[in-house]
């Protein structure tokens, strides 16, 4: 039977209070990697760590729209696997978004995630071991209606990470984006509160609405993103990059 084997490997994951971000730092501790966990909620990331399998893990707190202070506590340090996740942007029509709400998202997808690779890359290139793994949207694929800001900067993302991917993968760096679909998480039920206000129904007419476009009927859990996390780290993931992979029920209508 093969095994997860991350023994030795370091593990930054962002986003990792709760939900998707939680289960990946989850999933890669069992697995044996030492894990650095950050968001902005310092108590509930004392708490995923004191409770994370293994020892030697860490956190720290910061606002991913602050880039200086995120990556002061990045810089000189060397990860052999790197998990983007970040919080999406309001949703609302394309049409009516501000110019400005672009400019926010992309400075806090984009932006941050190629400052954390040139950070962090060197020493992977050194080892000739590395995994970038982003946590992005189906999105990708198919625009999702009323979420313009977020698809445009997904997009952005996918397109960068490609292109990464080419640049990276002579010396042994994988990198992917993970894209789920309807997962059960704080985001998730946001979403549904806000499409609920906005239709004058009620979140569990959207539930049942969005549950009936899922072929696998139901919606997913974050640690069935997370043990796809953990086998593309793995050095069994290798030969996987450049691409994206949904994880959705079988949701995503495109080959």
């Amino acid at each position: 039977m093969l095994a997860i084997d991350l023994q030795s490997k370091k593990a930054l994951i962002l986003g990792a209070s709760q939900g998707i971000g939680e289960a990946i730092s989850t999933s890669l501790a069992q697995a044996g990697a030492q894990c650095t966990l950050t968001s902005r909620s310092e108590d509930k990331l004392k708490k995923i760590v004191e409770n994370l399998e293994g020892e030697s893990h860490s956190f720290f707190a910061a606002d991913h729209s602050d880039h200086q202070s995120l990556m002061s506590h990045i810089d000189g340090k060397e990860f052999d696997i790197v998990v983007f996740n970040s919080g999406g942007p309001k949703a609302g029509p394309i049409s009516q978004a501000q110019p400005e709400e672009f400019t926010r998202a992309i400075n806090q997808h984009l932006g941050l995630t190629s400052e954390i690779v040139r950070a962090t890359m060197g020493p992977m290139k050194e080892k000739s071991y590395g995994r970038f793994i982003s946590i992005t949207s189906t999105s990708v694929k198919i625009p999702i209606p009323h979420l313009g800001v977020s698809n445009t900067v997904r997009a952005a993302m996918a397109s960068y990470l490609k292109t990464l991917s080419l640049e990276l993968a002579p010396f042994g760096i994988t990198v992917n984006n993970l894209m789920p679909g309807f997962t059960s998480t704080p985001r998730l039920s946001s979403l549904m509160e806000g499409a609920a206000q906005k239709a004058n129904t009620s979140k569990e007419e959207i539930e049942k609405k969005w549950l009936s476009t899922v072929p696998a009927g139901r919606f997913g859990e974050p640690s069935e993103i997370a043990g796809l996390a953990a086998f593309i780290a793995s050095p069994m993931g290798a030969y996987i990059t450049g691409q994206n992979i949904a994880v959705d029920g079988g949701r995503l209508g495109c080959l």
